[in-house]
């Protein structure tokens, strides 16, 4: 469709911490920093990884946390170095497919929130079944790229 992508991701691993009871904004401060650290060396291997995109952040239904993840990278996917910080990680998601919508420039948490309720409204109207209690924003480019930005909000299909 124009207004959204259904795509399949296969199962794959992903380097995650939960940030509690913090905004939205903050929590994605916080937790890119810890991720960050992590891809720099604070791992069991004090590897160097390089930074993958996209990060994302899982949003759930009246809940304030929130779940920010780097994708590892394809050479790491069988044996990734393990967290030494106890607020990290790695997590497999398995496969799946996903509705995603895309938009532009500097994606705020509003307006992340904003993209996610304009992609629920086309799948309902459109009848297609897909968990309504979570979604994940997918964030594409470093702060310092200031234009042709690249955002994204998933839900996943039923």
């Amino acid at each position: 469709a124009k207004d959204y992508e259904l795509r399949q991701y296969e199962t794959a691993k992903w380097v995650s911490t939960v940030i509690r009871g913090e905004t939205q904004k903050e929590a994605m401060r916080q937790g890119f920093w810890k991720l960050f650290r992590y891809i720099q060396g604070k791992n069991d291997k004090e590897m160097k990884i390089d930074m993958t995109v996209p990060v994302t952040c899982l949003i759930k239904s009246g809940c304030a946390d929130f779940k920010i993840s780097f994708f590892v990278p394809f050479e790491h996917q069988d044996s990734p170095p393990q967290p030494t910080d106890s607020d990290v990680f790695l997590e497999e998601r398995k496969a799946a497919a996903i509705f995603v919508r895309s938009f532009g420039g500097f994606a705020s948490p509003e307006k992340y929130a904003e993209e996610a309720e304009v992609l629920a409204r086309i799948l309902r109207n459109r009848g297609q079944p897909f968990h309504e209690d979570f979604f994940y924003t997918a964030g594409y480019d470093s702060p310092f790229k200031l234009f042709n930005r690249h955002n994204e909000v998933w839900y996943f299909k039923k």
